[in-house]
């Protein structure tokens, strides 16, 4: 709760959907089992692929990582912001995962965590935690 007179921590944030699709070049031999136009769609947390698509799990392995940061606002120079595709993980593979922001979800702090918000000024990673001496 905020002091007297000052508003409520805004309980809301916001995340890009992503679209993620495979980029396979004209006459490349594909090793990873993926068909130009594969994708799936990241909403949230939730991961959708479209019914009867089946999806690697190594190409996923190259692309999860950056999924959460690339849902997030970033600095318009930031290379997150400007870089899009991942390189299929196995060397011999020519395929490309392109992420793209497809739209905007909000969503309630309260819906998705336990965790109280901290009060506004406090990080909630330094609420409760020691300094520790350089």
């Amino acid at each position: 709760m905020g002091s007297l007179g000052s508003p409520p921590p805004v309980d809301t944030f916001q995340l890009y959907d992503l679209r993620v699709e495979v980029i396979c070049p004209p006459g490349e031999r594909i090793l990873c089992g993926a068909k130009e136009g594969d994708h799936f769609m990241l909403e949230g947390e939730m991961l959708h692929l479209p019914p009867g698509q089946a999806f690697s799990i190594y190409s996923l392995s190259a692309v999860l990582p950056l999924l959460a940061a690339k849902q997030r606002v970033t600095h318009p120079n930031d290379w997150m912001s400007t870089d899009a595709e991942v390189a299929c993980p196995d060397p011999n593979c020519k395929s490309r995962l392109r992420i793209l922001r497809t739209g905007v979800r909000t969503f309630s702090h309260a819906e998705v965590t336990v965790l109280p918000l901290a009060p506004q000024g406090y990080s909630q990673a330094s609420a409760g935690s020691t300094p520790v001496a350089a």
